[in-house]
Order: C-alpha cells, then sequence, then structure tokens
C-alpha cells in the first residue's frame, strides 16, 4: 500500500508540494514543538513566517 501513496504523490502538481518541520517554543512550559505540515513550495516562507 505505500507504494501507491508514493506513487500517487510523485505525479502530477505533487511535485510542487514539500514537507516543512518548525520548532516552536511553547510559551506555557518552555519546551519545544514540532509543527509539520505540507505546504506549497511558493508558501514556505509564509508558514515559517507564521
Amino acid at each position: 500500500m505505500a507504494k501507491k501513496v508514493v506513487a500517487t504523490l510523485k505525479s502530477g502538481d505533487a511535485k510542487t508540494y514539500a514537507k516543512v518541520i518548525k520548532m516552536v517554543k511553547s510559551p506555557k512550559t518552555g519546551a519545544y514543538q514540532f509543527k509539520e505540515e505540507v505546504v506549497n513550495s511558493e508558501h514556505i516562507k509564509d508558514f515559517l513566517n507564521k
């Protein structure tokens, strides 16, 4: 089943997407959290500047 997922992600417009991981410090505990999101490659800077 994993082969089908990989095959569908590589077809069509999927090449313009990227998985972005951002490290954010929690204001309550001070611990770091990771936020992951799959975004269009044109909107990577917008995601990181949030």
